[in-house]
């Protein structure tokens, strides 16, 4: 029986990955070892076709929707050497599956003139049990041979070697992570996208940060790379993930950031991209890294801006770190030397330098069960920022975003919230024109009648998340179902 993991069942099947996920945990889907098998699939999924891919195509639009590009030189195809490559690889295994199949139609063939040559005059039951199979035989060859040329199970192995064409699955050892390397971005890069945190530095194949080993698969190198790998490294299987793309699917085993702790502190001179007005105490700022010095940190955490005449400011990320070189942040007018720049005629181009990243309000990517995130005034910052990750790494079984906000520009990023509602069939979006935490659980009682088996992510003053968070445990959720971040700190 074949096994497919859950990423590409997922696509197979025109469903998110946390619709397998969900499948799962109800009981519907069985997994071995991380993978589930295909006659499983087709059980639960038995409209699976090669011709109707609008289930997947949709959820490719989602994400490519909500979630920023990390570049924009990537290719539908891969290179012509990766895709002569795969195609190859695709034919060796072709011809032995059809070697398979001539010598296992020999086979029939033999069998079936062994039966016919069986010698008659056998006493009693024997003779009538033998006629029998002889009659079988021949029915069953004639069944095959006029069977319809495809099932369910071609189908979906046909869908799947398309897939293998355009795109190559890369699986994370220890940690189980797995993600698709498409086009023509390197394994870095796609796992950047996927939202997964692999080590790297300088991302141009200077530093060797991004070292890992390919434990089975077939890899290509993309471009040449500065930093020396010893002869006993490329024997071992060592390759750069910045300069190294994927045949084949891959088993990789390569280090991850799986915690705050495991992210290095980071400095870089970054330069101010954009600056867009959205109301007159309110701006946004587009801050980006150069291309060898991408941020390395996880959604909901904050950085210290700092401007060239030393104004500063620690804020939070409002983007994804699926793109870790362009950096988004709401600024609003205050009393402080940071804020009187940038409302005072700062532009593009200049200077910043971004240090950090710090704190430790991230996502639980080890619970997949609904999560509500609860935004409160600016705290739609981090907020977004776990939402859009959630988005990218498509764990999350179903998401609710409740944000109340009484400042007079209301809620800014509403346009965003209501293009993921329309957009994803477990994405709610409710906005308030109240903060107070009476309000805000009235509203979550009205949507949830059981909030004992979500779990919460509260953002904002620190009065108001300390007020929700205390109701939400008078109403019986667990304190460590909770993780907050106050935003005026």
């Amino acid at each position: 029986m074949g096994y497919l993991s859950l990423s590409r069942a997922a696509r197979l099947a025109g469903v998110t990955r946390a619709e397998i996920q969900r499948r799962i945990r109800r009981g519907d889907l069985e997994t071995f070892e991380g993978a589930v098998a295909i006659q499983d699939l087709l059980l639960l999924y038995p409209a699976v076709s090669l011709h109707d891919d609008e289930a997947l195509l949709r959820v490719e639009r989602i994400k490519s929707a909500a979630v920023p590009k990390s570049h924009h030189a990537d290719t539908i195809l891969p290179s012509p050497e990766v895709l002569v490559a795969r195609l190859r690889g695709l034919s060796a295994t072709l011809v032995e599956r059809m070697s398979a199949l001539t010598a296992t139609e020999s086979l029939l063939d033999e069998v079936g003139a062994r039966l016919r040559d069986l010698p008659g005059g056998y006493p009693g039951p024997s003779a009538a049990a033998i006629s029998a199979l002889q009659a079988w035989f021949a029915q069953a060859r004639l069944a095959l041979a006029e069977r319809p040329t495809t099932d369910q199970k071609a189908q979906l192995l046909a869908k799947d070697t398309f897939l293998r064409i355009m795109a190559a699955n890369c699986k994370l050892i220890p940690s189980g992570h797995d993600f698709f390397v498409e086009g023509a971005e390197s394994i870095l890069d796609a796992s950047v996208r996927a939202g997964l945190k692999l080590g790297y530095g300088c991302a141009s194949g200077n530093c060797g940060e991004c070292k890992a080993r390919v434990l089975s698969g077939e890899v290509a190198r993309t471009r040449d790379h500065d930093y020396v790998l010893s002869e006993r490294e490329k024997q071992l299987g060592y390759i750069l993930t910045c300069s190294t793309t994927a045949v084949t699917d891959l088993v990789l085993e390569a280090a991850e950031a799986l915690s705050v702790q495991d992210l290095p502190r980071q400095e870089i001179r970054a330069s101010l991209r954009k600056l867009e007005p959205l109301a007159p105490d309110l701006v946004s700022l587009n801050v980006q890294t150069p291309r060898t010095h991408t941020l390395r940190f996880m959604a909901g955490q904050r950085v210290i801006l700092t401007l060239e005449d030393g104004a500063s400011r620690e804020l939070p990320i409002a983007s994804c770190p699926c793109n870790g070189r362009n950096l988004w942040f709401y600024v609003r007018r205050g009393t402080d030397a940071f804020a009187a720049a940038v409302f005072g005629g700062l532009h593009a181009g200049q200077l910043i330098k971004v240090t950090g990243p710090q704190g430790a309000f991230v996502l639980r990517e080890d619970a997949p069960e609904p999560a509500v995130f609860i935004a409160i005034g600016d705290g739609i910052a981090p907020v977004k920022s776990l939402i859009e990750h959630a988005v990218s790494i498509d764990l999350i079984e179903s998401f609710h975003l409740y944000w109340g906000t009484t400042y007079p520009e209301g809620h800014y990023q509403s346009r965003w919230g209501r293009a993921l509602t329309d957009a994803l069939d477990n994405f709610s979006f409710t906005p308030l024109t109240s903060d107070a935490a009476a309000d805000l659980i009235a509203a979550l009682q009205t949507d949830h009648a059981d909030l004992s088996g979500l779990r919460f992510y509260l953002a904002g003053p620190a009065a108001a998340v300390r007020a929700s968070a205390a109701a939400l445990g008078a109403l019986g959720v667990a304190q460590e179902r909770m993780a907050s971040e106050y935003t005026d700190t």
